[in-house]
């Protein structure tokens, strides 16, 4: 799968180990910065260019990380066609994929420990997959909202 990633100054150590996660995982990851973790940066700068890049079909899906996830969440739903979610637990990341058909997670580089529960949390998100049925039609009235 392409996958966009963008994080902003709190989020660049953190993107960097799941960037690693992901390749090792056979996945290609499209970076959008930040490249530096030691200038402060606004968010909204980098999540919106990966958010954008899945609008367009340009990736498939994008992760990006800030210190809670929120503020990338927040940016990437102002993009049409994009259903973000925070994920900083299993539970949230994989009802995120079951009933809205997220395109996006979010997660918080000040919320999860480096280590086992990232790797899963990124195992759930990226092979749920979306039940359908009655939760289309609730995505479609989202999408109307744009």
């Amino acid at each position: 799968m392409k996958i966009a990633i963008a994080s902003d100054h709190r989020g660049f150590e953190f993107k960097q180990k799941i960037a690693h996660l992901l390749s090792e995982g056979g996945h290609t990851v499209v970076d959008f910065g930040t490249d530096d973790g030691e200038k402060s940066v606004d968010y909204p700068d980098y999540g919106s260019k990966a958010a954008v890049a899945v609008a367009r079909g340009e990736c498939e899906r994008a992760i990006l990380i800030c210190g809670t996830g929120i503020g990338m969440s927040l940016t990437a739903n102002k993009i049409k066609g994009i259903r973000a979610a925070v994920g900083n637990d299993l539970y949230s990341t994989e009802m995120s994929r079951r009933h809205n058909d997220s395109n996006v997670l979010c997660v918080g580089a000040d919320l999860l420990p480096p280590g086992p529960l990232v790797k899963k949390i990124l195992n759930v998100w990226l092979s749920t997959p979306f039940e359908g049925e009655r939760h289309t039609r609730r995505i479609k009235k989202i999408h109307e909202l744009e």
